[in-house]
């Protein structure tokens, strides 16, 4: 587990040679028997309520009631479904999905067989809690069919600073917590390359098309293609460069 401001490559097993120890369970949070549980914590900033890393469970049913922050999540292995108070389905998503969560959403999860996902989840103590969530699209998955007539051009290249041609970017929004501090979307950007320069957020990417170079202040260099994973903290002094068409999920906090 790490706050330090460095880029980080999230690995489905967690870090060669750590493992994923497994958790222990409180009976109060299901609504079935105590599953397995395991868990590798990539970062964790308890006072600002973050954490981001890669989690497992076999078969259990949480307790019915409001989820525990925004969350965003990438579905490695397995699929789930949200069901209401009375049992009712909500909706259910499939491996692969790129999935959503609202903070206080009245729900439980529902996991038939083995899961294993990436994740974000953002509760931050100083924020007002959200009241009377609709159940319904409280938890979606990302549409994979955007097309990018559907995006916006970006009129700025926050948060880059340009060295050289200016790159054509993109966005679309999926989804802002209540707070309006937590945002998961799909960009899209021409080749570029930015200045060395502290990131002004936090930021968890799923990559979906080209590749990243990502230098660092030290002299590290990180190289992400597609189906990758990272996470960089907010005041990583770094750079990126790109030589062709890239597009990314990202969940962003402010």
């Amino acid at each position: 587990m790490s706050i330090e401001k460095r880029v980080i490559r999230l690995e489905s097993h967690g870090p060669a040679g750590t493992g994923m120890p497994e958790m222990k369970c409180n009976p109060e949070d299901f609504a079935s028997d105590l599953p397995t549980q395991t868990l590798h914590v990539y970062y964790d900033d308890e006072e600002l309520g973050l954490s981001v890393g890669v989690w497992t469970t076999s078969s259990m049913q949480e307790t019915f009631g409001p989820y525990p922050g925004d969350e965003f999540v990438w579905l490695l292995e397995g699929g789930f479904k949200m069901v209401d108070g009375d049992d009712c389905l909500l909706d259910s998503f499939e491996p692969g999905d790129s999935v959503y969560f609202r903070n206080a959403a009245p729900v439980s999860w529902v996991q038939e067989g083995h899961l294993r996902k990436f994740y974000i989840t953002y509760l931050n103590p100083k924020n007002e809690v959200p009241t009377n969530v609709p159940a319904k699209d409280a938890v979606q998955s990302l549409d994979p069919s955007i097309s990018p007539e559907q995006m916006d051009i970006m009129e700025t290249t926050d948060p880059f600073i340009i060295k050289g041609p200016l790159p054509t970017q993109r966005d679309y929004n999926y989804f802002t917590n209540d707070a309006e501090d937590m945002f998961v979307g799909l960009w899209d950007t021409t080749s570029f390359e930015s200045e060395m320069a502290p990131f002004p957020c936090y930021e968890f990417v799923r990559l979906l098309e080209g590749e990243i170079t990502i230098s660092e202040e030290d002299g590290t260099v990180n190289t992400f293609v597609k189906d990758d994973v990272f996470f960089i903290p907010k005041g990583t002094v770094c750079s990126w460069k790109t030589s062709e068409y890239v597009k990314k999920y990202y969940a962003m906090v402010s």
